[in-house]
């Protein structure tokens, strides 16, 4: 007996503040006016998509001590572009990334609360983590927390946003307008929580939304992060959409969920994508490269080095080879701001990997940083996008990926009406939204009290 078809989860990711954007490009429209969320959230809706994404920057990135503009400069505020949002659409998920760092869990739970009972069951919470000072500088404490506590606040933080939105059980409202008793309940909201991170009291109020609690996204992938969101996590916005790399991912994430009592369908798995089309795949590769080309500069890539290096290379030519000298040893302060600075551990180690590989292909500056930053990206005719995303889903590398065009807000358009129609041909994504909530969307069943973590 053949296995059944898996059905297809896609999302699309409102590209902000990074190089993936080709702002400069003619077609290129605003990062921050309304309507460039509304004509971005409207094509998803009309394509079916499950949700919206939205990232987060909580502070303006620096390098070489000034604003790092290269990237696109600037991001408007979560909760207002989403709720905002929620007024113009009618079935697509909200999703929203906000620090469980920065943050106090009674203010997040009534934003997203809020956001649920706004939009009738679609929000979401990408729950991330920072130890980043230099960001931290923002916030009434500072960069205070240890990089080895990130996670235990944040386990703390979801835990404590738990017990709020889970002080209504949805049954206090009466609204008896015979009797004048409008709650039947006189305590809703009661709470107390007590802990290392977080002693608060007193009533939540919100009453419980349309879905409960808001999905919860993960979006790490160290080892405790793969376990808080194999404890905590309905979804995770993941880094490994290609087959060998994603089934991997995949098979160790939802193979963590047995000790915590939840089951594989309880945790879906999304990878970020990119995509460019042609109208054959020849023509969708060139065009792949010169967008590449547009999104790394000669600039971008010195930028880039200059993350691993930590030190200034702005004399080297980017069409030239890497440098002959070492990265600079300690915390990386050419560059502040950027998550991914911390993904190199071990600058140096990270140099003689990149130099044998620059050596191995002939690669200059630019051509290795446009290799090394590449994400899954899906190239060719809207057939083979079509027939390369059901591959990887079907084999389970992955649920469904979170797509990120390179130009806003005009870059789903396309997908939309080409890419969509063979997918639902092939019977592996819906025609129309099966319920009104985002777990509904994500086949999600309703929420029920999670185990505790051991990480």
């Amino acid at each position: 007996m053949s296995k059944p078809l898996k059905q297809i989860h896609l999302a699309a990711h409102f590209p902000g503040v990074n190089s993936t954007t080709v702002w400069s490009d003619p077609a290129a429209g605003s990062q921050i006016d309304f309507d460039s969320f509304v004509h971005f959230a409207r094509t998803a809706e009309r394509a079916k998509f499950d949700f919206l994404f939205l990232a987060e920057g909580l502070r303006l990135r620096e390098q070489g001590g000034e604003i790092y503009d290269l990237d696109v400069v600037g991001r408007p505020d979560t909760f207002t572009v989403l709720a905002a949002l929620a007024a113009v659409t009618e079935h697509l998920g909200l999703t929203g990334t906000i620090n469980s760092t920065f943050n106090e869990p009674y203010e997040v739970a009534r934003q997203f609360a809020s956001l649920d009972h706004l939009s009738g069951g679609r929000a979401a919470w990408n729950v991330v983590t920072s130890w980043d000072a230099f960001t931290g500088e923002n916030f009434r404490r500072g960069g205070f927390l240890p990089r080895e506590e990130r996670y235990e606040r944040a386990r703390e933080f979801l835990d404590t946003a738990h017990e709020l939105f889970d002080s209504w059980d949805g049954a206090e409202i009466l609204a008896d307008p015979v009797s004048g008793e409008f709650l039947r309940d006189a305590g809703p909201g009661a709470f107390a929580h007590r802990g290392k991170q977080f002693d608060i009291s007193g009533h939540f109020n919100v009453p419980r939304s349309p879905q409960g609690r808001p999905v919860i996204f993960q979006a790490g992938d160290s080892h405790e992060g793969r376990e808080f969101a194999a404890a905590s996590a309905d979804a995770i916005f993941g880094r490994y959409g290609t087959l060998d790399e994603g089934r991997a991912f995949y098979a160790d994430v939802k193979g963590r969920l047995p000790r915590y009592g939840r089951t594989p369908d309880e945790l879906k798995i999304l990878p970020a994508a990119t995509f460019v089309f042609g109208d054959t795949d020849a023509e969708a590769r060139e065009l792949a490269h010169e967008v590449r080309r547009l999104q790394v500069s000669g600039a971008t890539a010195i930028k880039y080095l200059e993350h691993v290096w930590n030190r200034d290379l702005s004399g080297y030519d980017p069409d030239g080879p890497l440098p002959d000298v070492d990265p600079e040893p300690g915390e990386n302060t050419i560059a502040l701001g950027r998550a991914s600075v911390r993904m190199n551990r071990d600058p140096v180690a990270v140099a003689r990997e990149w130099r044998e590989r620059a050596a191995a292909g002939g690669l200059s500056i630019r051509e290795l940083v446009i290799e090394t930053t590449a994400r899954q990206s899906f190239v060719g005719s809207p057939l083979t996008v079509a027939q390369a995303i059901d591959a990887l889903v079907q084999a389970d590398a992955a649920d469904g990926f979170i797509l990120v065009p390179h130009l806003t807000p005009g870059g789903l358009d396309a997908f939309a009406d080409t890419v969509v129609p063979l997918l639902q041909e092939r019977g592996v994504f819906r025609r129309e939204y099966e319920g009104p909530t985002l777990r509904d969307h994500l086949g999600l069943a309703a929420p029920r009290a999670l185990a505790p973590v051991h990480g």
